[in-house]
């Protein structure tokens, strides 16, 4: 074999080494097909692995293939017991922060595929014992946030309770993403009862487990899109829609990203939207952005917006100074 050949063998073992990472379980033609090798390649690369200390587990008839299990010893060269102790305990501490909370949920997911059984009750233990203050986020329980992450990894249904008109129902979902903002972690996940795309706050959910059933990923809307629009507009009972005359930079910089959602429109336009309980609300903010804007959506709030001129303009007119007399 070749120097060449070598390295040629080499980046795709890793590339193998990282789908199995990626999904619980691939067949032998998905992992090939992948690759763009023959399945009789990918049964010596499995082979390669397994030699480096990744256990890698076949399974056979409906719904086998292979899936990469927690070892009895850690893959060589990555971390001896206390150093995978603490760099788990870190991430499932640092999940629940406002600004690496989603890095660290991601690579704690992947240590999480090859951490040994003997040694997760300890990192449990140790992540209980420790708690943090400062962060924008309302408390997330972490081993809610790493089944949830589990299950979308893994394509496994979730359920949990959710509070609902007259108390707690519980739900079924198939879960697609976490989304992390800087104040809350989001579910964007499909509901079962529902027949549809919903966001849930991790920190509104109970009882949170992992179901039995698997399921295969339907077409998505983008996550981190969906879910903020849900939060700055589908959540409230109106929504609107404006052009502001200012660059979408300068507005993202005056407007909190669960406000509103900007989209630019040209340099120095951008799409502004919003909801709230009461329009007027939306109308005051935009206004004190302190940029000209139009009005798009709904022609209501148009309206809104000339009655609302009239009494300003009569307000002004009665508060202006008089004339002095004649000299």
């Amino acid at each position: 074999m070749t120097e060449s050949d070598e390295r040629g063998t080499t980046e795709r073992v890793l590339t193998l080494l990282g789908l199995l990472q990626q999904r619980r379980v691939w067949t032998g033609p998905e992992l090939a097909d992948r690759l763009r090798v023959t399945s009789r390649t990918i049964r010596r690369d499995i082979e390669r692995l397994r030699a480096l200390g990744y256990p890698v587990y076949a399974g056979q008839g409906v719904g086998g293939g292979y899936r990469l299990g927690p070892g009895q010893d850690l893959p060589p060269l990555l971390l001896d017991d206390e150093e995978a102790i603490a760099t788990a305990v870190s991430l499932l501490v640092g999940a629940g922060g406002a600004s690496t909370g989603d890095a660290a949920l991601r690579a704690l997911t992947k240590i999480d595929r090859v951490l040994p059984t003997r040694l997760r009750h300890e990192v449990r233990t140790l992540a209980g014992s420790v708690e943090s203050f400062g962060s924008g986020r309302p408390p997330v329980d972490a081993e809610a946030l790493m089944t949830l992450a589990r299950t979308c990894r893994d394509e496994v249904e979730a359920g949990f309770d959710y509070p609902a008109a007259g108390g707690k129902q519980r739900r079924r979902v198939e879960p697609y993403r976490l989304v992390a903002s800087d104040r809350r972690w989001y579910l964007l996940a499909y509901d079962l009862d529902r027949d549809d795309w919903r966001t849930f706050r991790v920190d509104r959910m109970t009882a949170v487990a992992a179901r039995t059933w698997r399921f295969r990923p339907r077409p998505a809307p983008a996550a981190a899109t969906y879910v903020q629009e849900g939060v700055a507009s589908r959540a409230y009972p109106h929504s609107a829609r404006f052009l502001v005359r200012a660059p979408a930079e300068t507005v993202r910089e005056q407007v909190p990203v669960a406000a509103a959602v900007i989209r630019p429109r040209g340099d120095d336009h951008c799409e502004l939207l919003s909801g709230a309980g009461d329009l007027d609300r939306v109308l005051a903010h935009v206004l004190l952005l302190g940029h000209e804007f139009e009005v798009l959506d709904p022609p209501e709030l148009a309206v809104r917006c000339r009655t609302l001129a009239q009494q300003l303009l009569r307000a002004g007119a009665s508060a202006a100074p008089q004339p002095g007399p004649e000299r």
